[in-house]
This record gives C-alpha cells, structure tokens and sequence, in this order.
C-alpha cells in the first residue's frame, strides 16, 4: 500500500468549521438563512406547499435533519424539528416530484460565490463518486466501475461541477448518471412524465457523462458563473470535453489516459516538414523517456511536448487544435528502489503558453472536489435518506450541496479575525492551493518562523522535522495530482485490460 493514502489528509473545506468548539449549527443557519434570503430563493425555484407547514420551514428542517443527534445543534431547536414536524413531513417532501432543487441549488451557490471577492484564478472543475447502494427495492442503481478502487460497485453515481479558486470551493450541480449493467428499475410510473424528477430520470439513463458534463457547464455560464479553466482527471480526459472546452472559451487542464488516442507533431526529415501521429505510450518512448527535466523545488520530473490534437469524431472533417502534452514522473515509492516504467502521468491543456509548473498548479486545484465528495459523504448527509423514491435521490445530492454553501458562507463571513488564525488557516485549511509559489512556500515559512524560536533548546532536531514536514508535504501533492504509486498502477492495469478486450 502506498504511504501517501495512509498517513496524508487533505485539507478540510468547511468540516473545521463545522467541529468548531462551542458552535451551534443551528444558530449559524438560522442566521444564514435570514442573511441570504432563502425564503426568496425558494419561491424563486417554485417551491410551494398548500397546506400544514410552510415550505421554508420543512426546508429548514431538512437542512438540519442530518445534525439532530449532535451536540453541535441547541436543544430548542432539536425538540421543535422532532415535535412539531415529524418525519412523515420530510419524506413526503423529499418524494416530491415537482421540486426543482437544480435551480434552488444553483441560487444558493451564486449566493455563494457573491462572498468570494479575491480576484484570481477560477476553475470548472469535473468529478464524479459512486455512493454504494444496495437492495432490489431501490430504484435507479446500477453497477459502476470505481476506479478508485478498481472494481465494480452497486449504487449510485453522482457526476457534480464546482468553482474552485483561491477563495475556496462551491458545487455548482450535481447529476445522477444510472449505467446499462445491472440496472434496477423504478417499480412504479412517475406520477407526471413532465416533471423535474421524471426529466432527471431520463437524462441518468440515456445520457452519458460527457453530455452531462456539457449540459452542466453551458447551465452555469449562462447563470453568470464564469471560470477561466476546466479540470478533471483522466476519466474525463477525452475529446469531447476537449471539444467543450473550446465551444465555452475555457482552457481545459486535464489528466489523459494512456490509450490508442493520437497526437500529431511535426518534425524536420531531410529538410522538409513531416507530419506523424503518435499515441502517449509511442511520443513517451520518442520524446520523453531519456529527456526528463527537473522541476524547480520539487523531486518530480517533467518533459512538455507540443502537439496538434484532432477533436473530429470518425467521418466528420477534421478539427485540429494545439496543445501541450506534459509528461510527469513520478518519484519512487516506498517498496521500490527505483521509479517504475509505468510510473508517470500526462496532463494535456490547449494554452501552449503554460509552463509545467504552471499547468500542475492549476491542476492541483482540482483536488477541491475529492474533499468536497469526503465531507458531503461522511457530514453533509449524502444519499444517507432512508427513501426508496428516485425524487428523493434528486433531492439529497443538492441539499447536501446547499448545506456545503451554506457553511463556506459562514465560513465567509464569520471566519479567523486575527493574524493568528489567519496563520493557522493557511497551515491547516489552506484552499489557496498553489503548488510551487505559494503552499509550499507559505507552509514552510510559517512553520520555520515558529520553530526558529525552538532551535535552541533542539539544536539539530529542528532540522529532522523540516525534513519531515517536507516529506508530509510532498506524500499531499502526490495525492493532488494523483502521482501516487496506487493511481498510476490502476492506470496501467486498466490499459492491459483494454488491449485484453481488443484483442
């Protein structure tokens, strides 16, 4: 097993402030809810209820459902969500049909965002988790291939969008995605075939995940939601998001695979120009392989390739564009003596002005959303909702996003105040990601300031812990931008398997 997914954990996005001493959840979101007029919003979005509780209220109630039995919420508000709303009217809610919460999570997040006023780089960013689900009771799961642990999983697969920037992170929208193995039907009709929830339905089954990707992105750009660039791992790193990238104007920084895709690049024969195609194994082996590159302040290596990339499907007139293929090495880990052939990745973007460093920091912004998936699964109430109703499905995957804006708001709003934890903050809860100007450095500087005072008393033992604190440090990025030796194995094992199938 490799060391770097033991013993590393990456910076939390709102759960430090969520296990804050002494805070009240509800209190912070009763004040929220006042602040960022989610009485409004609702209407907004079309949420109604004729009779009983008012629909604000049963919202509100659902917003802190998941946090009843914890001490971080006052006991008031505990008695008065069990007492005066049971859960019959929470689950007739969720199994509402009619709902749009797409469009009450997509004001929630614009909310968001008009608490983040740093100017600076901003990212689309791209992932998909699969919350594992069982039961032939439950409609609309199907088997998925999760690659994070190389096997296939029953359940549900959520393919989400967020903002990410040096600010911080907001999920932008979320799609369930059902796959053709192993589906399991609805076990009845939707009450109306029009509908939100019925119309989701039909996007999770016939469309793919690119063509969500697509449809999310243009959503968001054409709410105002605007980002300079487009992140996502090697799942997505295919032509069609290429394709999106250019359409939108974002700059796409995407892990590719290591597969039959070619890539043009010209060299000089005897005087004249000559154009070949390569795939990433091939210009890996002509380009690459003895031509490493140090990058500056870190122990990986590099070399960046220009190429011409044909974005047009089969029979469709050819649509070449340019592009830098960056070819990264990783470092050995702890089993090996050396680094392994297969050891390396290649990033791809189409500003062939970006320099290598450049291109990982942007791309190590994308590690937000993995944080984001750890903390909606395990805090936030993710597909946690005892309903085997599909509205339901709808419902909690953009309430658990909500609950995040929510928190990054308050975050926002009622964050550190001093320079001290403004310190702190940038040790342990840093979301001004950056890979080689400012982490490292700030990281690093903070913590020799606080240990010179030490050196003293511990002599050379200050210089054993930086070393430490470096090597910490580095086992972190190898998870960012997915170096690790358990990545890059899958990544190898899943490109036998497809030569396998190929014959």
């Amino acid at each position: 097993m490799n060391r770097a997914t033991k013993i590393v954990e990456l910076p939390a996005l709102t759960l430090d402030f969520l296990n804050a001493k002494g805070l009240l959840i509800d209190n912070v979101f009763a004040s929220l809810w006042r602040d960022t007029g989610m009485k409004t919003l609702l209407s907004r979005a079309g949420f109604n209820k004729r009779s009983g509780t008012p629909i604000h209220e049963v919202i509100y109630g659902l917003m802190l459902w998941i946090w009843l039995k914890k001490d971080s919420i006052g006991m008031f508000a505990r008695e008065g969500l069990q007492g005066a709303m049971g859960k019959d009217v929470f689950y007739d809610t969720i199994n509402r049909e009619d709902l749009n919460w797409r469009h009450l999570h997509r004001q929630t997040a614009a909310k968001t965002l008009q608490t983040f006023k740093a100017p600076g780089k901003k990212a689309f960013v791209v992932d998909d988790t699969i919350a594992g689900r069982f039961g032939k009771k439950m409609p609309g799961i199907s088997s998925h291939f999760d690659h994070t642990s190389g096997r296939h999983l029953m359940g549900q697969q959520v393919l989400a969008l967020g903002l990410s920037c040096e600010e911080g992170f907001v999920p932008l929208d979320s799609e369930l995605f059902i796959s053709q193995t192993k589906a399991i039907a609805l076990s009845e009709p939707f009450k109306d075939g029009r509908s939100p929830t019925a119309k989701r339905y039909q996007t999770a089954q016939q469309h793919t995940k690119p063509e969500m990707v697509e449809a999310m992105v243009k959503r968001a750009l054409n709410a105002g939601i605007v980002a300079d660039y487009l992140l996502a791992d090697a799942w997505f790193g295919t032509k069609a998001i290429i394709r999106l990238s250019q359409e939108t104007a974002l700059v796409p920084v995407l892990r590719m695979k290591k597969n039959k895709m070619k890539y043009r690049m010209s060299e000089i024969v005897r005087g004249q120009v000559v154009r070949r195609e390569w795939d990433a194994q091939s210009l890996y082996k002509r380009c690459v392989r003895k031509a490493w590159q140090s990058i500056h302040g870190q122990k990986y290596q590099a070399k960046a390739v220009d190429v011409e990339l044909n974005l047009a499907e089969a029979k469709d007139p050819e649509q070449w564009v340019k592009g830098r293929l960056l070819f990264v090495r990783g470092i050995a880990c702890d089993t090996q003596q050396t680094v392994g052939k297969h050891d390396w990745a290649v990033f791809l973007t189409t500003d062939t002005a970006l320099s290598g460093t450049q291109i990982l920091e942007l791309y190590a912004m994308r590690w937000a959303i993995e944080v984001y998936f750890k903390e909606a699964k395990q805090h936030l109430g993710f597909l946690k909702e005892q309903s085997n109703h599909y509205a339901a499905y709808i419902a909690s995957i953009h309430l658990t996003a909500i609950r995040f804006c929510l928190l990054v708001i308050a975050k926002q709003t009622q964050g550190a105040v001093s320079v001290a934890e403004t310190r702190q903050a940038i040790c342990s809860n840093s979301t001004d990601i950056s890979f080689a100007g400012k982490l490292w450095q700030v990281f690093r500087a903070v913590i020799t300031g606080a240990l010179e005072g030490l050196k003293a008393v511990m002599g050379e033992a200050v210089d054993i812990l930086m070393a430490t604190i470096d090597a910490h440090i580095e086992c972190w990025f190898l998870q960012v931008l997915q170096l690790d030796a358990k990545t890059l194995k899958l990544e190898a094992l899943e490109i036998r398997d497809e030569r396998l199938l190929c014959g």
